[in-house]
């Protein structure tokens, strides 16, 4: 893929501002525009870029997509299969915009407050060097801005609907803790069938003390394209969970830059991708420990069948001041089919003296002793198989602190696992 297509690429995507309103804000306005420069200077990846040499983004070239001027209406079947009774506020986007208003402030938990524009917007989430975060900045507009406050706590559910086709769109939330708060917050994608692209950026504020988990559940249809980016910082004591569960999209990449800011802060990092036919996911994950005392945990496993391919690269960096950190990663594959294919890159990046640092990596086939075992107790082979399937990934689906997700990817997982469910 030339220079000129990936610079094209960008330039058709930034088409779409002349029919976009501009935020009322100043500072809003201001940093769209700083976003939109940056976005006309750089250039789309491809595989010649280090970060990008496992995922080519040339069937994303070949599409055309463009955002839509309002939402369209929502199938209501779409939204009734997400249902998550343990949110107390529920926040839907369609198309990259928010259908109907924000919950009215009477209507929230004491404590907790839902905007569309924050000046905190941007400061986590660079876009220098990022071409797709400038170009989700630069349509900043509907951006969901969630801030707990003191001592409270509180769930909310974000379902992101792609359903236009040929459709691009620009999610944005940026998410707040105050000291003492619990904050979970699940960002849900979904879509209809058809070409669409989602491009979003998550931020994520966690101040001292406070406690926030953050599931993001990618589910949209094989047509689609998902590239998304997580930016997040962790003050003194605060503590800050992540889960990001893969399951759709034709080609997806997932961006996560966490940094422990204060001493104590302590960070879990999750991963779960489950892909199937000709789909393509890439993880890129990097855990900074900025400060002494910090703690990080990160799992990621990913399971391929058919002709899918994975790629995960988690970067762990202990600055020079980061003493006494402790960090350990896991980057666990399995493979379900002799086309199946994982590129797995753990890295360590180390510059102080008194910290505690492991990662490693694995890609194996399921044993046929265990099948036998589970056949030798009645089960089908397919049966066998898919519950063996689970079990592996159950270890990231079963930390999430939500019932009803953890029963849904559950039921989700097996179903794609079992062979004979799919014939």
């Amino acid at each position: 893929m030339t220079q000129a297509l990936q610079r094209n690429l960008l330039a058709e995507l930034l088409q779409g501002r002349a029919v976009f309103p501009e935020p009322a804000a100043d500072g809003l306005r201001q940093l769209r525009a700083r976003a939109l420069e940056r976005a006309n200077a750089l250039t789309a990846p491809s595989v010649r870029d280090e970060e990008w040499r496992f995922t080519d983004l040339a069937p994303l070239y070949k599409g055309s997509f463009q955002p839509v001027s309002a939402p369209a209406p929502i199938d209501a079947a779409l939204l009734a299969a997400v249902h998550m009774p343990e949110a107390q506020v529920r926040l839907v986007y369609c198309d990259g915009h928010l259908s109907g208003a924000l919950p009215a402030a009477a209507s929230l938990p004491q404590g907790l407050s839902i905007t569309a524009a924050s000046d905190a917007l941007g400061s986590l989430a660079g876009f220098d060097d990022d071409a797709f975060v400038a170009l989700n900045t630069s349509y900043l507009k509907d951006a969901a801005v969630i801030s707990a406050g003191r001592d409270i706590a509180a769930t909310v559910h974000i379902v992101h609907v792609a359903q236009s086709a040929q459709c691009a769109s620009y999610p944005r939330v940026f998410l707040r803790a105050a000291a003492g708060a619990k904050l979970t917050v699940v960002e849900e994608f979904i879509g209809a069938q058809g070409d669409a692209l989602v491009d979003a950026v998550t931020e994520i504020d966690v101040e001292a003390g406070a406690r926030v988990t953050h599931v993001k559940l990618q589910r949209q249809p094989v047509s689609h394209f998902h590239i998304g980016e997580l930016s997040a910082r962790v003050a003194r004591d605060g503590v800050l969970a992540t889960y990001c569960i893969t399951l759709g999209a034709r080609l997806s990449r997932h961006n996560v830059h966490l940094t422990q800011a204060g001493e104590g802060a302590q960070c879990r990092l999750d991963g779960l991708a489950v892909l199937n036919g000709r789909q393509h996911a890439d993880t890129h994950t990097t855990m900074d420990h900025a400060l002494p005392h910090g703690n990080s945990e990160q799992v990621h496993k990913c399971i391929v069948d058919d002709a899918a391919r994975a790629v995960f690269n988690g970067k762990i960096v202990v600055r020079k001041h980061a003493q006494l950190s402790n960090a350990a990663q896991q980057s666990r594959n399995l493979l379900l089919s002799e086309r199946a294919r994982v590129d797995t890159k753990p890295q360590l990046e180390i510059h102080a003296d008194d910290v505690k640092c492991a990662h490693g990596a694995t890609v194996g086939q399921l044993e046929d002793e265990e099948i036998f075992y589970l056949r030798s107790r009645g089960l089908s082979p397919d049966a066998a198989r898919a519950l063996l399937t689970y079990a592996f990934a159950a270890e990231v689906i079963e930390r999430i602190p939500v019932p009803s997700v953890v029963q849904r990817l559950r039921e989700e997982v097996l179903a794609r696992t079992n062979k004979g469910s799919r014939s």
